[in-house]
């Protein structure tokens, strides 16, 4: 599930108790450099690996790819000999399908869906373009509503918590089956709370909220912008903070392609790469995200000017994700863990 630093802090009237939220800016206009000599803009028919510049990208909508929109829209892949299209996708499943299937060059997604495609599935030959979105305190919560007797993860024991529906991971033996539930589980051991004690109820999405406001559920864990609207419609509050302790700063999201485009067009997607960081690098006015997350993420003004925003990495290092393997292996998501060092592109 998706939906990364300079910060703006608001003061929620809703949760006094809370730390003021932070809100990373959106990117000014940015100046890029033109693809290195060979890459020519054009259609992709060309047989060197610098020749390819057309490179389609699936992506779902939200905070964590905000900066592929605004990099788009700025026309900074374009300044870069880059022909970038955007196609929408409305789970990671389905991105993963276009991918294996030549449909799209490049996907956005959750990064524990795609290692776990990547260790589970024959058809996986997967490679990490770029780091897109990491954690920071406030993005992924364990809300839950006055008058349910809940203030602290120990009162979660016995209850049921509402979570998206799985993408890509199966529910199975009891094991955590997305980055979100991974994550928790830690925070609840870490906190000295058996994560078995706990039971998930997978919902869709969208429904989380109306299945705490109908008591079907005692909490739910969920990321902007689910947790603005939680607290504003609901007057919810915040139990857990998935991403605190062991996982503060968890790399969440990135973008991937296969191997044989990667080894075909490895020129194109540095490129890519290096526009995107860029654009994460310039991610420090509020305005320009503002306006993207309202335009293609489906929130309204308000709301996205004052969702908490995580960090948008600037860099590409193998052992930070590294951390998301680890803990899909101590969850028993993964019967055994592996090194991700040799999917990242050079």
């Amino acid at each position: 599930m998706r939906l990364a630093p300079a910060y703006l802090l608001v003061t929620r009237c809703l949760r006094p108790a809370r730390p003021l939220r932070a809100m990373s800016a959106a990117m000014a206009v940015l100046a890029v450099t033109a693809l290195a000599a060979g890459c020519q803009a054009g259609s992709g028919s060309g047989t060197s690996a610098a020749a390819r510049a057309a490179i389609t990208v699936a992506a779902i909508p939200g905070v964590d790819d905000a900066p592929l929109y605004l990099a788009a829209k700025n026309g900074a892949f374009r300044a870069a000999g880059l022909d970038v299209t955007i196609r929408r996708y409305q789970s990671v499943s389905k991105e993963l399908q276009a991918l294996q299937s030549g449909h799209v060059d490049v996907a956005a997604g959750d990064y524990a869906d795609f290692f776990y495609a990547q260790a589970t599935s024959r058809k996986a030959d997967l490679r990490i373009v770029a780091d897109g979105y990491h954690a920071a305190p406030g993005v992924m919560e364990v809300l839950t509503r006055p008058g349910l007797g809940i203030s602290t993860p120990q009162d979660l024991a016995g209850k049921t918590i509402g979570t998206a529906e799985p993408q890509v991971i199966p529910i199975q033996n009891g094991a955590p089956y997305s980055l979100e539930t991974i994550a928790t589980e830690s925070v609840l051991q870490n906190d000295g709370v058996n994560p078995a004690t706990v039971r998930w109820k997978p919902l869709p999405a969208g429904d989380l909220i109306s299945a705490l406001s109908r008591h079907e559920v005692s909490a739910i864990l969920v990321q902007e912008p689910y947790i603005f609207d939680a607290e504003s419609q609901l007057g919810a509050f915040e139990v857990l903070d998935s991403c605190s302790g062991a996982t503060a700063s968890l790399p969440l999201s990135g973008y991937f392609t296969v191997k044989s485009f990667a080894g075909k067009y490895p020129a194109a997607l540095r490129e890519f790469r290096s526009v995107l960081q860029q654009a994460q690098t310039n991610a420090v006015l509020p305005g320009p995200l503002h306006a993207v997350l309202a335009e293609d993420s489906g929130m309204s003004m308000q709301v996205a000017s004052l969702v908490t925003i995580g960090a948008y990495p600037t860099s590409l290092d193998a052992a930070s994700l590294q951390r998301v393997v680890g803990l899909m292996f101590n969850s028993d998501v993964l019967t055994s863990t592996f090194d991700v060092t040799p999917m990242v592109l050079p």
